[in-house]
């Protein structure tokens, strides 16, 4: 009985954010650029529904809070992931995490584009009206560095200093004319590149009172850049999160674990979007998890399963105790297609599958890798 109300619940509360969806139109405020840094990395956030600011608790937390990395219970931990997008537009990612003994976490990222292959062409006076110009390869890359403190064992702070870089490769421009008829035209190459600092600050505090967390996160913090006449910031985003598990209000420690999850993410150039996301952990071995976007344009609502089963014979990679897991996840969205590896010790696997929205093109697919070593610490 318990169950079908917490179930309720939920359906009401997402009920209540397809109204306000329903109420809301995608509303285009502004201008940004490096928009590769809204990527979203980690297989397993997206498994969530992407929702990450208060529950990612690993060093994939680098790339939605970095208050969170000083809650990864181990020495160290890596983690790498791979997206293969349409159109091949991929993307690779990769953070690790290292603790300083008492003084904190500090932490390196790196995400890098790979928008693929395209063919350059300028107008030229001929049958075609262009020529070709050759092949180019644009790129765009981010390199951080990140610290984390646990002020308390309730409150933790981060910072996350990233150095961005986005090069869209030669264009040819007209300093001089009007058009190929003008004996004064001037054809010129000129190369698109720009680069900058951007900074994410975050919080996160554990009321250690059933479950009820939160997360807050000022993302891409940075200056404005300018390729040619309008200037623009990179992807600045306010972001809050908190989860509370509901089975604790009635028994201290519950055979399974109920989390309700909620996201709001408000954009400089877009109206605010919301995410809730809803996990089932039955008996430690079975995940079922639901979610719901609104204010996407093609993201709605996600569902997804999981298991969990010992795995015997798992190798430890050093002879004090270490805390590893072995985590497989799936995620397929119109998106994403996401898969997750993790290898801990007591070594666990991990399966999930989340949909969204089936769509007919061909899904990207996500990639990651997980690895943590180290005493656990609590």
């Amino acid at each position: 009985m318990r169950i079908v109300r917490l179930l309720v619940a939920t359906a009401i509360l997402a009920a209540c954010l397809v109204l306000h969806e329903s109420n809301s139109q995608i509303v285009k405020k502004a201008q940004v650029g490096f928009r590769f840094l809204e990527n979203p990395v980690s297989a397993e956030v997206v498994g969530r529904g992407m929702v990450g600011v208060a529950t990612t608790l690993s060093s994939s937390g680098i790339f939605w809070n970095p208050g969170l990395i000083s809650w990864i219970p181990g020495d160290a931990d890596l983690s790498i992931h791979h997206t293969q997008g349409i159109a091949d537009i991929n993307y690779n990612a990769a953070a690790a995490t290292v603790r300083l003994g008492n003084i904190g976490v500090a932490g390196l990222s790196l995400i890098a584009m790979d928008y693929g292959t395209f063919y350059g062409t300028r107008r030229a006076p001929n049958e075609q009206g262009y020529i070709e110009t050759g092949t180019f390869s644009p790129t765009a890359y981010a390199v951080g560095i990140a610290f984390s403190q646990k002020v308390s064992d309730r409150f933790s702070y981060g910072v996350h200093l990233k150095h961005a870089r986005q090069d869209l490769g030669d264009a040819w421009v007209a300093p001089a004319g009007s058009d190929l008829t003008d004996p004064n035209l001037s054809i010129s190459a000129r190369r698109y590149a720009q680069y900058g600092l951007a900074l994410d600050v975050g919080g996160y505090h554990d009321f250690l009172f059933n479950g009820i967390r939160f997360g807050a996160c000022l993302r891409n913090i940075s200056r404005e850049i300018r390729y040619e006449n309008e200037a623009f910031p990179m992807p600045f985003a306010v972001c809050f999160g908190a989860t509370v598990e509901p089975l604790r209000f009635f028994t201290e420690q519950p055979d399974d674990v109920f989390t309700l999850s909620f996201e709001s993410r408000r954009h400089c150039d877009f109206n605010e979007k919301l995410k809730l996301g809803a996990e089932y952990y039955y008996l430690k071995t079975f995940i079922a998890r639901v979610s719901y976007a609104t204010n996407y344009d093609e993201r709605g609502l996600m569902a997804g399963v999981g298991f969990r089963y010992k795995v015997a014979g798992s190798p430890c990679v050093q002879a004090t105790p270490i805390k590893r897991s072995a985590f497989s996840e799936l995620s397929t969205t119109s998106h994403l297609e996401s898969v997750t590896e993790t290898i801990p010790y007591p070594a666990y696997v991990h399966h999930h599958h989340a949909v969204q929205r089936p769509c007919a093109r061909r899904a990207p697919r996500a990639l990651e890798f997980r690895t943590a070593a180290g005493r656990h610490h609590s």
